[in-house]
Protein backbone atom coordinates (compact mmCIF):
# COMPACT_ATOMS: atom_id res chain seq x y z
CA UNK A 1 0.00 0.00 0.00
CA UNK A 2 1.03 3.78 -0.87
CA UNK A 3 1.61 5.75 2.41
CA UNK A 4 2.76 9.67 3.29
CA UNK A 5 6.05 8.63 5.98
CA UNK A 6 7.85 11.01 8.22
CA UNK A 7 10.60 9.91 8.05
CA UNK A 8 12.86 11.96 10.18
CA UNK A 9 12.34 15.43 12.25
CA UNK A 10 12.42 18.46 10.22
CA UNK A 11 12.42 16.82 6.55
CA UNK A 12 9.29 16.49 4.53
CA UNK A 13 7.70 13.29 4.62
CA UNK A 14 7.81 11.11 1.57
CA UNK A 15 5.44 8.77 -0.10
CA UNK A 16 6.44 5.14 0.11
CA UNK A 17 5.27 1.25 -0.48
CA UNK A 18 4.42 -0.51 2.50
CA UNK A 19 3.33 -4.02 3.21
CA UNK A 20 -0.77 -3.74 3.89
CA UNK A 21 -1.00 -4.52 7.60
CA UNK A 22 -3.03 -7.76 8.77
CA UNK A 23 -5.03 -7.07 11.71
CA UNK A 24 -4.18 -8.74 14.89
CA UNK A 25 -6.34 -9.65 17.80
CA UNK A 26 -9.18 -6.49 19.24
CA UNK A 27 -7.33 -4.92 15.83
CA UNK A 28 -9.14 -3.23 12.96
CA UNK A 29 -7.96 -2.90 9.07
CA UNK A 30 -9.55 0.43 7.79
CA UNK A 31 -9.48 1.37 4.05
CA UNK A 32 -8.99 4.91 4.62
CA UNK A 33 -11.84 7.14 2.45
CA UNK A 34 -10.66 10.72 3.89
CA UNK A 35 -7.75 11.61 6.04
CA UNK A 36 -7.77 15.27 7.18
CA UNK A 37 -4.50 17.48 6.58
CA UNK A 38 -4.08 19.67 9.97
CA UNK A 39 -1.41 22.59 10.70
CA UNK A 40 -0.13 20.21 12.99
CA UNK A 41 1.39 18.44 10.69
CA UNK A 42 3.18 21.18 9.38
CA UNK A 43 4.56 21.29 12.97
CA UNK A 44 5.51 17.74 12.64
CA UNK A 45 7.64 18.45 9.84
CA UNK A 46 9.04 21.41 10.66
CA UNK A 47 10.24 20.33 14.24
CA UNK A 48 13.42 19.37 15.54
CA UNK A 49 14.03 16.46 17.79
CA UNK A 50 14.36 19.09 20.64
CA UNK A 51 11.22 20.97 19.72
CA UNK A 52 8.95 17.96 19.30
CA UNK A 53 7.01 16.42 22.26
CA UNK A 54 8.60 13.36 23.74
CA UNK A 55 5.83 10.92 23.32
CA UNK A 56 6.45 10.72 19.78
CA UNK A 57 9.39 9.67 17.43
CA UNK A 58 9.63 9.09 13.61
CA UNK A 59 9.13 7.13 11.75
CA UNK A 60 5.55 7.05 11.16
CA UNK A 61 2.68 7.75 8.55
CA UNK A 62 0.81 11.03 8.93
CA UNK A 63 -2.64 11.56 9.07
CA UNK A 64 -4.95 12.17 12.41
CA UNK A 65 -8.55 12.95 11.23
CA UNK A 66 -9.70 9.64 9.29
CA UNK A 67 -12.43 7.87 8.29
CA UNK A 68 -13.17 5.07 6.06
CA UNK A 69 -14.70 1.50 5.93
CA UNK A 70 -14.05 -1.89 8.19
CA UNK A 71 -11.59 -3.96 5.76
CA UNK A 72 -10.81 -6.49 7.89
CA UNK A 73 -11.34 -7.23 11.77
CA UNK A 74 -8.67 -9.42 14.35
CA UNK A 75 -9.28 -11.79 16.23
CA UNK A 76 -11.94 -10.62 18.88
CA UNK A 77 -13.39 -8.27 17.36
CA UNK A 78 -17.37 -7.93 17.64
CA UNK A 79 -19.88 -5.46 16.81
CA UNK A 80 -18.37 -4.53 13.77
CA UNK A 81 -19.10 -5.35 10.08
CA UNK A 82 -16.53 -5.60 6.87
CA UNK A 83 -18.11 -2.70 5.15
CA UNK A 84 -19.29 -0.44 8.19
CA UNK A 85 -18.46 3.46 7.53
CA UNK A 86 -16.40 4.60 10.45
CA UNK A 87 -14.65 7.63 11.69
CA UNK A 88 -11.45 6.88 14.13
CA UNK A 89 -11.35 9.05 17.40
CA UNK A 90 -7.99 10.22 16.98
CA UNK A 91 -6.17 9.80 20.78
CA UNK A 92 -5.13 6.30 21.43
CA UNK A 93 -4.58 6.31 24.89
CA UNK A 94 -3.53 3.14 27.48
CA UNK A 95 -7.89 2.42 27.80
CA UNK A 96 -7.39 1.66 31.14
CA UNK A 97 -6.59 4.96 33.61
CA UNK A 98 -9.43 7.09 34.86
CA UNK A 99 -9.67 9.56 32.04
CA UNK A 100 -9.62 6.95 29.38
CA UNK A 101 -12.59 4.81 31.02
CA UNK A 102 -14.37 8.57 30.72
CA UNK A 103 -13.48 8.13 26.85
CA UNK A 104 -10.91 11.09 27.64
CA UNK A 105 -8.19 9.68 26.12
CA UNK A 106 -7.40 13.02 25.14
CA UNK A 107 -6.06 12.88 28.67
CA UNK A 108 -4.31 9.61 28.85
CA UNK A 109 -2.28 9.55 32.11
CA UNK A 110 0.04 6.95 30.49
CA UNK A 111 0.93 8.92 26.96
CA UNK A 112 4.54 9.05 27.74
CA UNK A 113 4.63 5.44 27.94
CA UNK A 114 3.16 4.69 25.22
CA UNK A 115 5.45 4.86 21.87
CA UNK A 116 2.91 7.36 20.53
CA UNK A 117 -0.38 9.99 20.86
CA UNK A 118 -2.43 8.36 17.98
CA UNK A 119 -2.24 7.79 14.72
CA UNK A 120 -0.35 9.91 12.70
CA UNK A 121 1.07 11.23 16.19
CA UNK A 122 3.58 8.52 16.38
CA UNK A 123 1.61 5.79 15.49
CA UNK A 124 1.07 4.77 12.15
CA UNK A 125 -1.80 7.01 10.42
CA UNK A 126 -4.49 7.64 7.47
CA UNK A 127 -2.62 9.30 5.07
CA UNK A 128 -2.13 5.68 2.91
CA UNK A 129 -4.51 3.39 1.53
CA UNK A 130 -5.03 1.52 4.73
CA UNK A 131 -4.82 2.29 8.31
CA UNK A 132 -4.45 -0.20 11.08
CA UNK A 133 -6.32 1.02 14.39
CA UNK A 134 -5.17 -1.03 17.68
CA UNK A 135 -8.67 -1.38 19.55
CA UNK A 136 -12.12 -1.14 18.47
CA UNK A 137 -13.16 1.17 21.07
CA UNK A 138 -11.36 4.03 18.64
CA UNK A 139 -13.95 3.67 16.32
CA UNK A 140 -17.54 5.69 16.29
CA UNK A 141 -19.72 4.58 13.43
CA UNK A 142 -20.34 7.35 10.62
CA UNK A 143 -23.89 6.42 9.67
CA UNK A 144 -24.66 8.21 6.48
CA UNK A 145 -22.32 10.82 6.82
CA UNK A 146 -20.26 11.53 3.71
CA UNK A 147 -16.92 9.93 4.89
CA UNK A 148 -14.55 12.59 2.97
CA UNK A 149 -16.32 15.49 4.59
CA UNK A 150 -16.68 13.78 7.66
CA UNK A 151 -13.18 13.43 7.92
CA UNK A 152 -12.17 16.71 9.75
CA UNK A 153 -14.73 16.61 12.47
CA UNK A 154 -12.71 14.07 14.08
CA UNK A 155 -9.89 16.84 14.81
CA UNK A 156 -10.89 20.15 13.63
CA UNK A 157 -14.84 19.86 14.77
CA UNK A 158 -14.06 18.04 17.94
CA UNK A 159 -11.52 20.16 19.43
CA UNK A 160 -13.39 23.58 18.94
CA UNK A 161 -16.27 21.53 20.41
CA UNK A 162 -14.39 20.34 23.36
CA UNK A 163 -13.02 24.03 23.77
CA UNK A 164 -16.34 25.86 23.35
CA UNK A 165 -18.81 23.35 25.46
CA UNK A 166 -16.89 23.97 28.49
CA UNK A 167 -17.55 27.73 28.38
CA UNK A 168 -21.27 27.24 27.54
CA UNK A 169 -22.38 28.17 31.42
CA UNK A 170 -21.02 32.01 30.30
CA UNK A 171 -22.48 32.18 26.92
CA UNK A 172 -26.10 33.78 27.39
CA UNK A 173 -28.39 36.06 25.52
CA UNK A 174 -26.30 38.92 24.91
CA UNK A 175 -23.23 37.66 25.72
CA UNK A 176 -20.23 37.43 23.08
CA UNK A 177 -17.70 34.54 21.64
CA UNK A 178 -14.64 36.07 19.85
CA UNK A 179 -13.15 33.24 17.57
CA UNK A 180 -9.83 34.47 16.65
CA UNK A 181 -8.33 32.62 13.14
CA UNK A 182 -11.48 30.98 11.00
CA UNK A 183 -9.15 28.53 8.76
CA UNK A 184 -10.08 24.49 8.88
CA UNK A 185 -11.07 24.55 12.62
CA UNK A 186 -12.25 28.34 13.32
CA UNK A 187 -14.97 28.06 10.26
CA UNK A 188 -16.20 24.62 12.05
CA UNK A 189 -15.83 27.21 15.67
CA UNK A 190 -17.87 29.71 13.93
CA UNK A 191 -20.56 26.91 13.50
CA UNK A 192 -20.58 25.28 16.96
CA UNK A 193 -21.13 28.41 18.58
CA UNK A 194 -23.80 29.40 16.71
CA UNK A 195 -25.45 25.93 17.06
CA UNK A 196 -24.99 25.78 20.68
CA UNK A 197 -25.32 29.41 22.25
CA UNK A 198 -27.40 32.44 21.69
CA UNK A 199 -24.05 34.59 21.87
CA UNK A 200 -22.75 37.36 19.17
CA UNK A 201 -20.32 35.42 17.24
CA UNK A 202 -16.91 38.09 16.22
CA UNK A 203 -14.63 36.35 13.85
CA UNK A 204 -10.98 37.80 13.51
CA UNK A 205 -8.94 36.85 10.89
CA UNK A 206 -5.98 38.26 8.57
CA UNK A 207 -7.70 37.23 5.09
CA UNK A 208 -11.13 39.16 3.65
CA UNK A 209 -11.54 35.55 1.92
CA UNK A 210 -11.71 33.91 5.51
CA UNK A 211 -13.82 36.36 6.87
CA UNK A 212 -16.78 36.35 4.47
CA UNK A 213 -16.94 32.77 4.67
CA UNK A 214 -17.43 33.24 8.52
CA UNK A 215 -20.49 35.78 7.77
CA UNK A 216 -21.78 32.91 5.36
CA UNK A 217 -21.65 30.74 8.79
CA UNK A 218 -22.99 32.83 11.31
CA UNK A 219 -20.21 35.59 12.39
CA UNK A 220 -22.41 38.93 13.26
CA UNK A 221 -18.88 40.64 13.25
CA UNK A 222 -15.96 39.99 11.30
CA UNK A 223 -12.84 42.01 11.95
CA UNK A 224 -9.49 41.49 9.95
CA UNK A 225 -6.84 41.33 12.79
CA UNK A 226 -4.87 44.43 13.51
CA UNK A 227 -4.19 47.21 15.79
CA UNK A 228 -7.69 47.97 16.35
CA UNK A 229 -9.17 44.76 16.46
CA UNK A 230 -8.93 45.17 20.53
CA UNK A 231 -10.84 48.29 20.64
CA UNK A 232 -13.47 47.71 17.77
CA UNK A 233 -14.19 44.07 20.10
CA UNK A 234 -14.16 46.63 23.48
CA UNK A 235 -16.30 48.88 21.62
CA UNK A 236 -18.80 46.24 20.24
CA UNK A 237 -18.88 44.79 24.01
CA UNK A 238 -19.85 48.28 25.38
CA UNK A 239 -16.53 48.13 26.94
CA UNK A 240 -17.26 44.95 29.05
CA UNK A 241 -14.91 42.58 26.97
CA UNK A 242 -16.22 39.03 25.57
CA UNK A 243 -17.48 36.12 27.47
CA UNK A 244 -15.60 33.96 25.45
CA UNK A 245 -12.48 33.99 23.14
CA UNK A 246 -11.63 31.06 21.01
CA UNK A 247 -8.06 31.48 19.48
CA UNK A 248 -7.49 28.96 17.17
CA UNK A 249 -3.95 29.97 16.25
CA UNK A 250 -2.14 30.34 19.30
CA UNK A 251 0.36 33.04 18.06
CA UNK A 252 1.71 35.24 20.45
CA UNK A 253 -0.70 38.66 18.93
CA UNK A 254 -3.01 36.52 18.72
CA UNK A 255 -3.17 35.19 23.04
CA UNK A 256 -2.26 39.20 23.78
CA UNK A 257 -5.22 39.86 21.73
CA UNK A 258 -7.76 37.52 23.41
CA UNK A 259 -6.25 38.41 26.71
CA UNK A 260 -6.75 41.97 26.19
CA UNK A 261 -10.68 41.61 25.00
CA UNK A 262 -11.70 38.96 27.57
CA UNK A 263 -14.03 40.27 30.16
CA UNK A 264 -14.19 39.91 34.11
CA UNK A 265 -15.23 36.15 34.66
CA UNK A 266 -14.48 35.32 31.04
CA UNK A 267 -12.51 31.90 29.33
CA UNK A 268 -10.00 32.40 27.01
CA UNK A 269 -9.61 29.14 25.42
CA UNK A 270 -5.92 29.13 23.70
CA UNK A 271 -6.25 25.83 20.73
CA UNK A 272 -3.53 26.96 18.45
CA UNK A 273 0.00 25.75 19.02
CA UNK A 274 2.16 28.48 17.36
CA UNK A 275 3.89 29.20 20.34
CA UNK A 276 2.42 32.22 21.98
CA UNK A 277 2.35 33.01 25.74
CA UNK A 278 0.63 35.90 28.08
CA UNK A 279 1.62 36.33 31.90
CA UNK A 280 -1.57 35.37 34.15
CA UNK A 281 -1.57 36.04 37.66
CA UNK A 282 -3.44 38.40 40.01
CA UNK A 283 -3.29 41.95 37.65
CA UNK A 284 -2.46 40.65 34.84
CA UNK A 285 -5.61 39.60 33.30
CA UNK A 286 -9.41 40.37 34.40
CA UNK A 287 -10.10 39.36 37.50
CA UNK A 288 -11.76 35.40 37.64
CA UNK A 289 -10.82 34.95 34.08
CA UNK A 290 -9.98 31.59 33.50
CA UNK A 291 -7.24 30.56 30.21
CA UNK A 292 -6.48 26.85 29.24
CA UNK A 293 -5.40 25.37 26.81
CA UNK A 294 -7.28 22.38 25.30
CA UNK A 295 -6.40 19.32 23.37
CA UNK A 296 -8.57 17.35 21.44
CA UNK A 297 -11.83 15.90 22.81
CA UNK A 298 -13.39 12.94 24.90
CA UNK A 299 -14.96 10.08 22.18
CA UNK A 300 -18.13 10.85 24.16
CA UNK A 301 -17.81 14.59 22.61
CA UNK A 302 -16.89 12.72 19.00
CA UNK A 303 -20.26 11.19 19.08
CA UNK A 304 -21.66 14.56 19.33
CA UNK A 305 -20.05 16.53 17.04
CA UNK A 306 -21.32 13.56 14.92
CA UNK A 307 -24.84 13.59 15.72
CA UNK A 308 -24.54 17.73 14.61
CA UNK A 309 -23.35 17.34 11.33
CA UNK A 310 -25.69 14.62 11.10
CA UNK A 311 -28.62 16.63 11.55
CA UNK A 312 -27.37 19.07 8.89
CA UNK A 313 -26.45 21.69 11.60
CA UNK A 314 -22.39 21.50 11.33
CA UNK A 315 -20.00 21.02 8.34
CA UNK A 316 -16.72 21.18 7.22
CA UNK A 317 -16.15 23.02 4.09
CA UNK A 318 -13.36 20.71 2.62
CA UNK A 319 -10.92 20.68 -0.47
CA UNK A 320 -9.92 17.37 -1.65
CA UNK A 321 -6.01 15.68 -2.89
CA UNK A 322 -5.37 12.45 -3.95
CA UNK A 323 -2.42 10.78 -1.70
CA UNK A 324 -0.06 11.65 -4.53
CA UNK A 325 -0.85 15.52 -3.98
CA UNK A 326 -0.49 15.58 0.15
CA UNK A 327 2.18 17.98 -0.21
CA UNK A 328 0.19 20.49 -2.13
CA UNK A 329 -2.06 20.61 0.07
CA UNK A 330 -0.03 21.45 3.03
CA UNK A 331 2.02 24.16 0.83
CA UNK A 332 -1.59 25.96 0.21
CA UNK A 333 -2.03 25.25 3.66
CA UNK A 334 1.32 26.70 4.48
CA UNK A 335 0.15 29.84 2.08
CA UNK A 336 -3.31 30.61 3.66
CA UNK A 337 -4.81 29.90 0.94
CA UNK A 338 -7.25 26.96 1.80
CA UNK A 339 -10.58 28.38 2.71
CA UNK A 340 -11.93 25.10 5.25
CA UNK A 341 -10.20 21.77 5.19
CA UNK A 342 -7.81 19.78 3.00
CA UNK A 343 -8.75 16.09 2.90
CA UNK A 344 -6.49 13.47 1.50
CA UNK A 345 -8.25 10.82 -0.66
CA UNK A 346 -6.55 7.82 -0.97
Amino acid sequence: MRALRLNAWGEPPSLVELPTPEPGPGEVLLKIAGAGACHSDIHLMDWSAEQAPPAIAPPFTLGHENTGTIAALGAGVSGWEIGDPVAVYGPWGCGRCRPCRLSAENLCERTGELGGMGGGLGFDGGMADYELVPDQRLLVPLGDLDPIAAAPLTDAGLTPYHAIKAALPLLVPGSTAVVIGVGGLGHMAVQIVGELSPARIVAVDTSEQKLDHARRLGAEEALLSGPETAARIRELTGGIGAELVVDLVGAQPTVELAAAVVRSGGHVSVVGIAGGTVPVGNGTVPFDATFTGPYWGSAVELREVLALAAAGRLRADVETFPLEQAMTAYEKMRAGALVGRAVITP
